[in-house]
């Protein structure tokens, strides 16, 4: 392999500069925004197992829109198909921007995580697939298990991990950025059904004329919003998961600034947007998704469902195997090396924590198991039981490694805080993996810092 060149080379200073303040903006709202969907997760659970349960439930099954539209549907398949689409907005315009300037511009720099995500997704799906089919169940939820929530798992580092490492954080953001892309991937090709082909080329149509005005440099609200809706809109007819017309024309933003432009397009967006998506979007879609009427018969009969058995061990256990696993085996088969600042016990605390599956694998819930409500319930509680359990898992082996770092280098520690953003003098970084022959090496504009790129630059 070819070792990366130097970050210095190729992304220039004011970017990485500005990269560093994006980061930590990016991190405060996703540790605020984890703080709101956990808020709204657990009103919705209060909400379902009181009194005003069946209130909450009325509310959340009744149904709005316009029938001539094809958009008719329940408050919480608004949410689901709706607020859902502004959250993957979001997750389209990091995914370009990592592929643009960021860690996965350059997979060798960013391997280690990425085969880490890869096996933390694949071997879960496996261990649902090996209980099911052992034990008669319904295949269909398989990719429930494969999702990771990084607004949760980023608030509970943040918590715990006050002097973790900032190279932890690179690896769990990169992590989660490819996780992302496979799930995405995942409900476009496995939960979709009855295609509508003329909305589907209607859809590519909008997103050709958004694509067309956006790179001619035309401007307006009013013109892009309105032209989202109707592609989002297209989407949905056509029965592809409408979230991913999200995802598409967050991928068509800009994310270089031209000549004589202070941030991009997608920066620009993504400032106005993401707080939108983060305290609110998501946490009114897990206000309607993570009501679950849960009672002591339906924990302890988890086990007996094989389907609720498969989604916590692949969401608590495959996790852990998967990433840990994937990521053991690169560093003892190839030339990548684990950062020298890391440990191990880091990678499994942050291979844990990966287990908190909320927001994505509620999402396949409800797509997985559309004909069987009552399963679907059953399994949203398996989602919520195994988030619960890695958390707690994931808090208690970080909060350790915390205390050692803490030990070890002082109060500051190795880190700089929730939403550690280091910026190393010599521009070497502390990437979450280095490349073969160049330990330590960040790639891409998050070289620097410590943490993948997340500027619009």
């Amino acid at each position: 392999m070819t070792p990366p060149s130097a970050p210095s080379s190729n992304v220039p200073g004011e970017y990485r500069e500005r990269d560093r303040r994006s980061v930590a903006e990016f991190l405060r709202l996703e540790v605020s925004g984890g703080l709101m969907l956990l808020i709204a997760a657990t009103l919705a659970l209060i909400l379902a197992n009181s009194p005003l349960g069946d209130g909450y439930a009325s509310v959340r099954d009744h149904y709005l829109g316009f029938s001539e539209l094809g958009l008719r549907m329940s408050i919480g398949h608004w949410a689901a198909d709706g607020l859902l689409a502004v959250f993957f907005f979001i997750v389209g315009i990091e995914l370009k921007r990592e592929m643009v300037i960021g860690e996965l511009r350059n997979p060798v720099a960013a391997i280690l995580p990425i085969v880490a995500a890869v096996g933390g997704m694949a071997v879960p799906a496996i261990f649902y697939a090996v209980v099911v089919g052992v034990q008669g169940g319904n295949m269909d939820g398989w990719a429930v298990p494969m999702a990771t929530d990084i607004a949760f798992a980023l608030g509970v580092l943040a918590v715990v991990g006050r002097n973790l490492p900032s190279a932890l954080r690179t690896f769990l953001l990169t992590l989660a950025i490819v996780d992302d892309l496979i799930a995405i991937t995942v409900i476009a090709i496995f939960y979709t059904s009855n295609l509508n082909f003329l909305a589907l080329f209607g859809s590519f149509v909008g997103l050709a004329v958004f694509w067309v005005l956006h790179h001619k440099g035309v401007r307006g609200w009013y013109i892009y919003v309105p032209l989202a809706l109707v592609i989002w809109a297209l989407m949905f007819n056509s029965g592809v998961h409408a979230t991913i017309a999200g995802v598409a024309i967050g991928m068509l933003l800009r994310s270089t600034p031209r000549e004589g432009e202070k941030h991009s397009p997608a920066e620009h967006v993504e400032h106005i947007v993401h707080p939108w998506s983060a305290g609110l979007a998501v946490p009114i879609f897990a206000l309607f998704a993570a009501g679950v009427a849960i009672s002591a018969e339906t924990i302890t009969g988890l086990p007996q469902q094989p389907e609720a058995l498969g989604v916590v061990l692949g969401l608590f256990l495959g996790k852990i195997v998967g990433i840990f696993g994937a990521s053991w085996l690169m560093v003892r088969l190839t030339r990548v090396e684990l950062n020298p600042v890391l440990r191990w016990a880091d990678i499994a605390g942050a291979s844990m924590l990966a287990g908190i599956g909320f927001t994505v694998s509620l999402l396949i819930s409800e797509l997985a198991f559309t004909e069987d409500l009552e399963l679907q319930e059953t399994v949203k509680a398996a989602v919520l039981l195994a988030s619960l359990l890695a958390a707690v898992g994931a808090s208690i082996v970080l909060s350790m490694r915390n205390r050692q770092y803490t030990a070890e280098n002082g109060p500051e520690g190795p880190g700089d805080g929730p939403a550690a953003v280091r910026a190393d003098d010599d521009g070497s970084g502390d990437g979450a993996a280095a490349s073969p022959g160049t330990p330590g090496t960040g790639a891409g504009s998050g070289g620097d810092s410590g943490v993948p790129a997340r500027s619009g630059s």
